[in-house]
């Protein structure tokens, strides 16, 4: 059995016999392996999300023969057709690539996805077709624009549909909710809740509904379309399964299945595809309607043939909803956060693993539960599953506490369960419960955190969480305007805010206050949403609070796919799928590329109508405004003191565009995560975009509005360039004065070049590609921001290396043996090949020479006995094993 090491780097060969499960060998591959297939009985594809790589490893030799490289962030990869091609599917390029495995150096085939994050794969029984799961397919909900004041600001998009007096209710804004009133009723003793944008959702009858049963289509897709900025049959695809047929590598789509598609298989008996996810209820309005309850867990069987006539299953048919608290033994029963699916041979008994309830359930073939023992504990975090009929076991991979449990699949029940090294930090694996765990954290036992904020970061939805009932809190105490903007009429947080979009979790600890309106003062505030908004019956204790905040301090933003690999801004930067307004060319043409370089330039000239900068506010590296205020007297730039619970105080400001509404300035490094959304095409991946509600729908839109002053569409594009390239620091510094240049917060961003990797097999060494690459490697391990390993077989040994700047070498796996980077280049051969990885720097040594951190190196232990891979088991004395033994 295989397994892909996720927090080790490896892969993982176990033994499977009738005495159960045994660890056998490990394979170094590329950085975070989330997926391995095997293609033959000897080779084993790897897929590496961060590396975007795959690595292929002969499983006789237990060594990468050879790496491909993939579009960005590759999830999984298949085999399918004839002749047999392999389908990866890469999430964040959108797109299946497709190789020839019997000819590695062809260029892949590259097939558009319309749709946003393809993830999982699945072949059909007579391997003609390939299917995939999208991952962030969205839920036909979109944003009807209201509550702007028109040229605010020079800003005058989107119109304000829900203010229009040709509309449902007439103009006003906001809506009721039920009826001709606000269920729950307002407060009365509130002033007038702000005007804001409406979440409206497409029926399978094609009508775009609010949640009062209004009727929005003719200003969604029909005659009446431009009041809402779109045009005449817009429309959201939301596709969220995609079937590729390899004979002609044609793209077809299901729709309406659900909006997190988060595993796919195929039922062997009937040929049925089943997906399973999560679908969200974001066009609800208002917390007290969605607590405990904003989300179902489902499955979806499609039929081939009639993919039209899909039927979706409530995975959590125990529950019925009406309460935002479950009995603890109904809890129990409940699956979240759902994450593979296997069938049996027979097509009659299906196992879904539930990462966030750490349980198995059993379903038949219609997707019910099925027997009285249905639901199987298991271990922490379950992500993978594998079926082994002939022993009648089954086989779950715990991700969260690096464990394999062993089923019998006869009694139901799990017999063992195998612990696995973990090498994942202690903050992670003490503090990530809070985020994930369904049955810890909510009171249906289906939801959590992560139902929202997926695997730390968005669903790419909008919600509006108000309350009608609640009380305006008032801004005092934030970092109001920094002592640097004129407008000073902050209003208060009123409790009818309006929709806003899911925001990530990636660096938030020290970019305090939280949310849009930044209403919250640090993580802390939010322990009453596991009661309002999750339903249970408790919030988290202090301790369990600061496990949860360490957790999240964590959390780095990955590699940005849009700067160079040395990680400096492009000058020459392709935009597929961003378009022109209308502003000087024919809207709907593609912009030119852009300049991110010259887009920092623009980013740092002040502004038409403020005179100044985007930077004054948006500061370096994060985004986010200043935790620092002006003073005038000493024309310095003063920080501000840190709360009781170390939470900062960055910059809020008051929009005049919204009636001086009080907003934090937004960080902007996760701005290329929040594309698909376009009203000026005829269709769209997403229906929700950029600012606080998603109402805008472009970037280009965006910093095409007035208060930007942009001189043409190549400016547009530059700017557009430079903001989808935002992440990754190392951006120069800006000639301003220093009044408009407010320091910024330290931002965890990740190098772009780590997870780079090139595997070389003698043929290859002294490519002109190679050796390019090969010295920008190590350029950028001199330059210390990365750090760099190789890894590999030699002499018939696993080895391992690690790149040490201040000498120039690299240091081997033994202590007393250092090698030169070119001299370490030229020893890889056929059957003694290398693979060179970037990493982030302070883990080169761990992943490189001593993967248990204990200080003794990996092939030192080898030597005298120990293991590599357990702290505790270390040399007991300087002898070689193989005289210990004798």
């Amino acid at each position: 059995m295989l397994l892909a090491h996720t927090a080790d780097n490896r892969l993982e060969i176990i033994k499977v016999d009738s005495q159960g499960l045994t660890p056998a060998q490990s394979v170094p591959v590329g950085l975070d392996p989330v997926t391995v297939r095997l293609r033959t009985s000897t080779e084993a594809w790897v897929v590496n999300q961060i590396s975007d790589t795959i690595s292929i490893v002969d499983l006789a030799a237990l060594n990468v023969v050879a790496t491909l490289h993939t579009a960005d962030e590759p999830t999984d990869v298949v085999f399918a057709g004839i002749p047999q091609r392999a389908f990866v599917a890469c999430s964040q390029a959108n797109k299946v690539q497709v190789f020839d495995p019997e000819n590695l150096t062809q260029e892949p085939l590259s097939l558009p996805v319309k749709g946003e994050r393809p993830r999982s794969l699945a072949v059909s029984s007579d391997a003609r077709y390939v299917y995939a799961a999208i991952f962030e397919s969205g839920n036909a909900t979109t944003l009807l624009g209201g509550g702007l004041k028109i040229k605010a600001n020079g800003l005058s998009f989107p119109p304000n549909m829900i203010d229009d007096p040709t509309g449902p209710y007439g103009g006003i804004n906001p809506p009721p909710n039920q009826g001709d009133a606000f269920a729950p009723p307002q407060r009365p003793d509130n002033p007038p809740p702000p005007a804001t944008g409406l979440i409206v959702r497409k029926n399978r009858q094609g009508q775009w509904l609010d949640d009062n049963h209004q009727d929005w289509t003719l200003w969604v897709s029909g005659q009446q379309a431009a009041r809402s900025g779109r045009s005449v049959g817009w429309d959201m695809a939301d596709h969220d399964l995609v079937i590729i047929d390899t004979r002609d590598d044609a793209v077809s789509y299901v729709n309406n299945l659900m909006n997190i598609g988060m595993a796919v298989g195929v039922n062997p008996a009937s040929g049925k595809i089943t997906v399973v996810g999560t679908d969200a209820r974001n066009e609800v309005r208002f917390e007290p309607n969605l607590n405990g309850r904003f989300l179902r867990v489902l499955m979806a069987n499609v039929d081939p043939a009639e993919p039209e006539d899909s039927r979706i299953i409530d995975l959590n048919p125990h529950l019925n909803y009406l309460s935002s608290i479950a009995p603890p033994d109904q809890r129990l029963l409940s699956i979240g956060d759902p994450r593979a699916i296997v069938w049996s041979r027979a097509g009659d008994q299906g196992y879904i693993a539930g990462m966030g309830s750490s349980n198995v359930i059993v379903v038949d073939a219609g997707g019910a539960r099925s027997g009285s023992t249905a639901v199987i504990p298991v271990g922490a975090g379950p992500i993978a599953l594998a079926l082994d009929e002939p022993r009648n076991r089954l086989y779950v991979f715990n991700r969260f506490d690096m464990t394999i449990s062993t089923v019998d699949v006869q009694s139901r029940k799990e017999i063992s369960r195998l612990t696995l090294f973990d090498p994942t930090p202690i903050a992670i694996k003490t503090g990530r419960k809070h985020l994930y765990d369904t049955h810890r954290n909510s009171g249906n036992g289906h939801v959590s955190c992560a139902s929202c904020h997926v695997d730390a970061r968005m669903d790419h939805l909008a919600w509006d969480l108000g309350d009608p009932a609640g009380e305006v809190e008032p801004p005092e105490g934030g970092n109001l305007g920094a002592n640097m903007l004129p407008n000073k009429n902050f209003e208060g947080f009123h409790p009818m805010k309006g929709p806003m979009t899911t925001q990530t979790l990636q660096d938030i600890i020290g970019q305090e206050p939280h949310h849009w309106r930044g209403d919250r003062s640090g993580i802390e505030a939010f322990n009453g949403a596991f009661q309002s908004l999750l339903g249970n019956e408790r919030q988290l204790t202090m301790t369990e609070m600061q496990e949860f905040k360490d957790f999240l301090k964590t959390l780095y933003f990955p590699p940005n796919p849009y700067r160079n690999l040395d990680n400096s801004l492009p000058t020459n930067l392709p935009l597929p799928g961003h378009y022109r307004t209308g502003l000087f060319g024919r809207a709907g043409e593609p912009l030119p590329d852009g300049n991110a370089r010259k887009g920092l330039a623009l980013f740092s000239l002040p502004r038409r109508h403020s005179r100044i900068p985007c930077v004054s506010c948006h500061t370096l590296p994060t985004g986010s405004g200043t935790d620092h205020i002006w003073d005038g007297e000493t024309e310095t730039w003063v920080p501000l003191s840190v709360g009781p619970f170390d939470e900062h105080h960055q910059m809020l400001v008051a929009l005049k565009r919204f009636d001086n509404a009080t907003f934090k300035v937004a960080q902007l490094r996760n701005l290329h995560k929040k594309t698909g959304f376009s009203l000026q095409q005829k269709q769209s991946t997403a229906g929700f975009g950029i600012t606080h509600d998603g109402s805008i729908d472009s970037l280009e839109r965006f910093v095409g509005g007035g208060i930007f002053a942009m001189r043409s569409d190549q400016e547009v594009a530059n700017m557009v360039a430079f903001l989808l390239a935002f992440s990754g620091q190392d951006l120069p510094s800006l000639p301003l004065p220093l009044h408009l240049n407010p320091p910024g917060n330290p931002s965890q961003d990740t190098h772009a070049a780590v997870g780079v990797q090139m595997t070389l097999n003698g043929a290859n060494n002294d490519q002109l590609e190679t050796l390019r690459l090969f010295q920008l490697m190590n350029t950028l391990a001199d330059s210390g921001t990365v750090g760099w390993i190789a890894k590999g077989i030699q002499e018939n040994q696993q080895r391992g290396y690690v790149y040490q700047p201040e000498t120039g070498l690299f240091q081997a796996d033994r202590r007393n043996e250092q090698i030169s980077p070119i001299s370490l280049r030229l020893l890889a051969k056929a059957g003694s090949e290398l693979t060179f990885t970037i990493v982030p720097k302070g883990t080169e040594w761990r992943i490189g020479v001593d993967r248990d951190g204990d200080g003794f190196l990996d092939r030192d232990e080898l030597d005298n006995c120990a293991d590599p891979s357990n702290q505790i088991n270390r040399p007991i004395d300087e002898r070689p094993c193989r005289l210990s033994a004798q």
